[in-house]
């Protein structure tokens, strides 16, 4: 069974800094690329990062570029998200999901939520 977990969320305030965990299991993971997304409220999802599968190639947003930085462990099967310099503008719900540009139908966790407030 495919399973994707997220976890690191929470409320921070502006400047602050979160990681966020991705832990997979049911397929291999160390030949996927994997990605990032997010949803703000009343939004539509927003492709945040990519991974390649060693690594070795990662792939931003403009809007988190320079903030973010997306890495993995594939001894470990997860992937993270270093979220640093965080604005109000960052808060949504944020999730993995498998693949470079995941699509709607890509296996995918159920989110974690991250708040930024004062």
């Amino acid at each position: 069974q495919v399973q994707l977990v997220e976890s690191g969320g929470g409320n921070v305030q502006p400047g602050g800094s979160l990681r966020l965990s991705c832990t997979i299991s049911g397929f291999p993971f160390s030949i996927w690329d994997m990605a990032w997304v997010r949803q703000a409220p009343g939004k539509g999802p927003e492709w945040v990062s990519y991974i390649g599968y060693r690594g070795d190639s990662t792939g931003y947003s403009d809007s988190v570029k320079g903030r973010f930085t997306i890495s993995r462990d594939n001894a470990k099967s997860t992937m993270y998200l270093q979220m640093n310099r965080l604005t109000p503008e960052d808060t949504a719900l944020y999730w993995c999901a498998r693949g470079r540009f995941p699509s709607a139908n890509s296996p995918k966790g159920r989110g974690t939520q991250v708040t930024v407030s004062e």
